[in-house]
């Protein structure tokens, strides 16, 4: 499917470039072809310094915490919620510390990392599978959960609007937020109708209710706010959580005599391995999407999608972060891309760049998450997955435009 994506940038790249010239008489396209290819590869190695660092500081401090218990401790607090979501998985089942450390690591915005957590996690799910080929009722829930990444703290985000400039990179904190519930709600629900999972049973609702009642609080608390003053609290919010966490992190470590150093040192080796190995990708999919906006094609395509919406009414601004929602399903990678092209085509803080960030954050890569995960264990019928996966990425985007509208005007 990557190879697929990958050759249709260059093909329709290479088509667009011989029209502006043929057609349009235009033959300093392919200059800017090429010029597009340096500056794409130069801006990946920008991207990764800054990449290194992140994913080596964020699990370095999972790895305290991880040492430290409470990623125990929360899967102990969610085992009761499991057993009715996940009936076939026995308590204390070592799947369910798995799952927890992967949505743990979601949450952050650590994707790069939460995936050979939740490999591992399938691979635990399939122990208990009666069939090697046909995805079990709990695999498909862990999986479309993982495909809305609930995502509490987005420090990628952050980190990608930091190196593009943004004088405040926790701007999008409370947009994605909010984008991601949806994204998660719409998940679990499709999930739930699909399986017939007693959403309404006691112990299902007393997790539930309370975090949806407090979110709904906090939207009716946040529509009294104006624009400027959410602004504001999504600054002040964002960087509160990111240190209150590290903080939180650091002292249970210590009380619970965890050798915070050494520990740290460990996971930051984990990260320094992850992130390693991304550079050959983010450097394909930048040197892809950049001969797409240099030939022209991007555009053409925006400009037809932008008639549509315009005729039809609507405010097109959003449009030009609609590459980044359409290739999320298909890649990670591709839609980062997309989005470090639009922050650096159109500003890190113009209307696009703040919808394409709140996109990437509250959304996963459907189909590349299928075919890893289920690809891992050898599963060959996914069943109702996709679908109700497609329904967490659709609420997803349709969430973080009409949240970005809300909070950006």
């Amino acid at each position: 499917m990557l190879n697929a994506l990958w050759l249709s940038f260059f093909l329709i790249a290479g088509v667009s470039a011989l029209a502006r010239w043929l057609i349009g008489g235009d033959p300093t396209v392919f200059a800017a072809l090429v010029e597009s290819l340096f500056s794409m590869a130069k801006l990946s190695v920008e991207v990764m310094v800054l990449l290194f660092g992140t994913l080596t500081l964020w699990l370095g401090f999972l790895k305290i915490a991880e040492q430290a218990g409470c990623v125990d401790l929360l899967a102990r607090l969610l085992g009761p919620l499991f057993r009715r979501l996940m009936p076939e998985v026995p308590s204390g089942h070592p799947a369910l510390g798995l799952i927890t450390l992967n949505f743990a690591a979601n949450g952050l915005g650590l994707d790069n990392a939460a995936t050979p957590i939740g490999l591992k996690a399938m691979r635990a799910l399939q122990d208990l599978n009666p069939s090697s080929t046909t995805a079990s009722n709990a695999q498909i829930l862990f999986l479309v959960l993982n495909a809305s990444s609930l995502t509490l703290l987005p420090v990628s985000i952050f980190m990608y609007r930091l190196q593009q400039g943004a004088p405040d990179p926790t701007l999008v904190f409370l947009p994605i937020l909010l984008a991601t519930s949806a994204s998660t709600l719409a998940g679990l629900l499709s999930v739930a109708l699909m399986q017939r999972l007693k959403l309404w049973d006691p112990v299902v609702l007393a997790y539930l209710l309370p975090g949806a009642l407090l979110l709904g609080c906090f939207m009716a608390f946040l529509a009294s706010l104006s624009a400027a003053a959410i602004s504001e609290l999504s600054s002040l919010l964002g960087n509160l959580t990111l240190f209150g966490l590290i903080l939180s992190f650091v002292l249970v470590g210590a009380l619970r005599r965890v050798p915070v150093y050494e520990t740290f040192i460990s996971g930051a080796k984990e990260g320094f391995e992850v992130a390693k190995n991304l550079l050959p990708y983010l450097v394909a999919m930048l040197c892809a999407v950049g001969i797409l906006r240099a030939s022209g094609a991007l555009s053409y395509g925006l400009d037809a999608l932008r008639w549509v919406v315009e005729n039809l009414g609507w405010d097109s601004r959003f449009i030009e972060a609609m590459p980044t929602a359409l290739v999320k399903p298909f890649s990670g990678s591709a839609a980062r891309a997309m989005l470090i092209e639009t922050m650096q085509s159109q500003g890190v803080d113009s209307f696009p760049a703040l919808v394409a960030a709140t996109v990437q954050g509250s959304t996963e890569t459907t189909f590349y998450v299928l075919a890893v995960y289920f690809g891992a264990v050898g599963i060959q019928r996914a069943r109702h997955a996709v679908g109700c996966a497609l329904v967490a990425d659709l609420a997803g985007v349709i969430a973080a435009i009409s949240v970005c509208y809300w909070f950006f005007g």
